[in-house]
């Protein structure tokens, strides 16, 4: 996913050197939130708005370090070798569940070498169409594409993405013959899509809300289990097929076996920061949901969510060396 908006590259530094530091934390180093993506990006945009947060509550500088690459496996690798004192932590998304399976083999293991802190954000997708594709409507859409096997498209903006295991659970909880097309990017594959080379894509709503506004392209579902008030009249596909789902999430990690009151002080001020009201807005503008959680929460999330996608990938049958 692209990000919601551009806030600066490379570190951003937050927080005053000369205020008090948190007694549950090692005070000798700075807190480092690692993020698996780009300046720019949403993961990169959220951290740098946690970073913020959490500085101010715990009276701590905080850095933010892009380390992009491996749909987030190298940031991912560095914080599971880091030292568990709290001061190395890493912003992570939906890639970190779906890796699991994809890639043949990890450096870390993401349930054994990780301290979940909290959830942060919750992102769902919408299901666009070219402006002239015949269906109207989920229901009809099953039917176009099931009357059609293997005559329709769908754009890919990154193999592995949480994008693209919605279009493939969507295909393999409904039966459906739709032919994968590729991209480099998100860009082209809209470009293409608007132009009418391909028929269909999900996407984020940052990158699909302007061009449905417009009439460029139409939304028929949206991937969260209720429908969003940014697509007005757009229901869940769930309603048509029964039980799917499908969002992007963002959550905070430490290393493995992070002390206890470290834990603690680290997901206090995480919740505190998701639930401030400049949060909460940054993410409700783009139909994102700041979402919370304990540790205890996330991590039974975590091992549900790698088994939701090792299905989907196996449906696939992608992998990456």
């Amino acid at each position: 996913m692209q990000g919601l908006h551009r806030i600066g590259a490379g570190f951003a530094l937050w927080g005053a050197l000369a205020l008090p530091l948190a007694p549950a934390l090692a005070q000798s180093d700075a807190i480092k939130l690692v993020v698996g993506a780009p300046p720019g990006g949403t993961t990169d945009t959220v951290a740098r708005s946690i970073a913020q947060h959490i500085s101010q509550d715990l009276s701590r500088t905080v850095l933010v370090e892009n380390k992009p690459g491996a749909g987030g496996n190298i940031a991912a690798d560095y914080v599971a070798k880091s030292k568990a004192d709290g001061n190395t932590l890493l912003v992570t998304f939906t890639s970190f569940s779906i890796n699991a399976s994809l890639y043949r083999s990890l450096p870390f293991d993401p349930v054994r070498d990780f301290t979940p802190i909290s959830m942060l954000a919750n992102v769902p997708s919408v299901l666009v169409v070219r402006k002239d594709f015949p269906a109207r409507s989920m229901p009809e859409f099953v039917s176009a594409v099931k009357a059609s096997p293997g005559k329709y498209t769908m754009a890919l903006g990154a193999i592995g993405s949480s994008l693209h295991m919605a279009g493939e659970r969507m295909k393999m909880m409904a039966g459906l013959d739709i032919l994968n097309v590729p991209y480099k990017g998100t860009a082209p594959a809209i470009t293409d899509l608007l132009g009418g080379q391909v028929d269909m894509m999900f996407a984020s709503s940052l990158n699909a809300l302007p061009h449905i506004k417009s009439g460029a392209l139409r939304a028929l579902g949206v991937t969260s289990p209720q429908a969003l008030p940014q697509f007005p009249g757009v229901p869940p596909i769930g309603d048509t097929i029964t039980g799917f789902e499908s969002n992007a999430w963002f959550a905070l990690f430490g290393p493995a076996r992070l002390p206890p009151k470290t834990l603690a002080a680290l997901n206090a001020a995480a919740r505190k920061a998701v639930d401030t009201p400049e949060f909460r807005q940054l993410l409700e503008r783009e139909a994102a949901s700041a979402v919370s959680s304990s540790p205890q929460e996330l991590d039974a999330f975590v091992r549900k969510d790698i088994e939701r996608y090792a299905e989907t990938v196996k449906f696939t049958g992608a992998t990456v060396d």
